[in-house]
Formats: C-alpha cells, sequence, structure tokens
C-alpha cells in the first residue's frame, strides 16, 4: 500500500451492513472500508457470506441494513448500473465473457456501456473512439494486448479470468471487487494472476475474495475474516496470522470440521484445500 494511504479516507465502506433471507442472517453487522492502493481480502467458508456481501457492495443485492459508502457519498440506495457508473466494477464465481467475439470486443463493449450514446445512429460502435481506446488500454494494462484478435472462447481458464479484469478496466472503475479471481487456476496463471492484481493495485481499491490463502498471505495488504456472516477479525496480514479468535475459529470449536482444511494457511507451511459450505447458508 502506497504511503500515507491508511490516513487518507476510504474509496469504499461499508458500515453495518446486513443481509437477512428470512431469519438467516447471510450478513450480520458488516463493517470494513477499502482504500485506494491497497488490496483488502475478504476470507471464510463457503458460507461465510463473502459473496452476499460483494453483491450487497456493488448494488446487486439491497442491504436489510446499514450504509455503503463510495468516495464520501451514500450509495446504499444506488442501483447497479448506477454504482458502475460512479466507478464500482466487479468480477464474478462465473465466467461471463462473450466466448464469440474477439478479445478486444469484449472489453470494447464493455467500455461502451459506460457511454451509451443512442443518438448516433449514424456511426458504427466499432468506430467509437473512447471505447476503442478504453479497451486497448485496458488489455495493455492486464498483459492481454497480443490477444486482442483471438476469440475469446479459446483463450486458457486462467486467461479468461484476465480477460474479465480487463473488461472491468475498461470501465474505468476506481474500485475492484474480484470475487474468486484464482478459482481453479493451476500455480503458473495464479502467479500472473497476482502479478496482474499487484501492477492494479496502485491506482484502485480492490476487494479481493478468495480461498487461496497462500494467494491472500502474499498480495494483501489488509484481511477480513468472515464466520457465519459476521467479521471475525480484520487487520494486517501478520495480525491476522497470529490472532487467538481466528485461530480458534479455525482450528477449534463448531466449524471445526469445514474450518480445519484451511487452517494450515494461518501457517507458514502453506495453503489447505477450498472449504465445504454449511449446510443452508448463501454464500
Amino acid at each position: 500500500m502506497a504511503d500515507g494511504s491508511a490516513a487518507a479516507a476510504p474509496l469504499l465502506e461499508a458500515r453495518g451492513l446486513g443481509r437477512r433471507f428470512g431469519g438467516l442472517a447471510a450478513v450480520d453487522d458488516v463493517t470494513l472500508a477499502v482504500h485506494t492502493g491497497e488490496i483488502h481480502a475478504v476470507i471464510g467458508t463457503n458460507g461465510a457470506g463473502k459473496s452476499t456481501l460483494v453483491n450487497m457492495l456493488s448494488g446487486e443485492l439491497a442491504p436489510s441494513s446499514g450504509q455503503v459508502i463510495f468516495a464520501g457519498h451514500d450509495v446504499t440506495r444506488w442501483p447497479q448500473p448506477r454504482r458502475a457508473t460512479a466507478g464500482i466494477g466487479r468480477s464474478y464465481q462465473r465466467t461471463t465473457i462473450f466466448p464469440t467475439f474477439s478479445v478486444f470486443e469484449n472489453c470494447r463493449l464493455s467500455a461502451q456501456a459506460m457511454r451509451p450514446a443512442p443518438w448516433r445512429f449514424w456511426q458504427s460502435a466499432q468506430h467509437d473512439a473512447h471505447s476503442t481506446r478504453a479497451a486497448t488500454q485496458a488489455l495493455a494494462d492486464t498483459g492481454l494486448a497480443a490477444e486482442a484478435g483471438r476469440e475469446a472462447g479459446t483463450l486458457s481458464h486462467g486467461g479468461k479470468r484476465q480477460l474479465e479484469i480487463a473488461m472491468c478496466i475498461a470501465t474505468g472503475p476506481k474500485a475492484l471487487l474480484l470475487d474468486e479471481p484464482l478459482a481453479g487456476m493451476g500455480a503458473e496463471e495464479t502467479g500472473r494472476m497476482l502479478s496482474l492484481l499487484e501492477a492494479l493495485r496502485p491506482g484502485h481499491a480492490i476487494l479481493l475474495i478468495e480461498h487461496d490463502m497462500d494467494a491472500v498471505f502474499r498480495v494483501a495488504d489488509r484481511i477480513t475474516v468472515m464466520v457465519n456472516g459476521a467479521v471475525l477479525a480484520s487487520g494486517v496480514p501478520e495480525q491476522i496470522r497470529s490472532d487467538p479468535a481466528v485461530q480458534l475459529a479455525y482450528l477449534g470449536g463448531n466449524e471445526a470440521p469445514t474450518l480445519a482444511a484451511e487452517a494450515a494457511a494461518l501457517r507458514p507451511e502453506g495453503a489447505g484445500p477450498s472449504l465445504q459450505r454449511p449446510a443452508g447458508r448463501p454464500s
């Protein structure tokens, strides 16, 4: 994180954010802040409420309680398109590209969506200078410039995930909400993605949802641990690694059978496999 960024006002905040589905609190009174120049990772089992949290921050799901603050504005009631236009971009757990279009066209369409111009019906959208520049820059920033003419569906799994981030970057976001971008990747692809996240860090506030604990501890400036929809602990990586409450939750207690698999990631030796979702809980 850039010097002094911790003292600056956060770009994106959740303040007491909650979401209930009937009698189930999927997210319960979550408060966190993400600063520009920072990667803030959120970890926890499947079902801990991480994706529900991201859906509320992006505007795809209305909270039952609490506030979402972006760039000093209360955006809690803003719909997702308005938040995207304001500068909140996100990726999803599942790949969301146009497989039969070129890599470049995927990015250009994303950029064009931020600046619709229906009155220019006489001009081909392919000749829109702004979306062309934005797509070209996004591909350069994400290391995909050499693949611009390639059909997107022929990319490797890691390449498709990379393209998703490029499409997000083409919209000009200030905050990036990345939901498990490393899922299904091998070691080489993971390394490329982590290098990309580190390159994107200086100009963005990045919220990273991830199960790969080795990756989290490599790139994260701050880590928030969620258990059963609530924040268990939040701090810099070494604080999280040594936090007694985190160690207890990951090594013992009611969730020991599901949390133990990732407990090794809180020790220097390495990461455990992804965890299973506790029965009855949304992600």
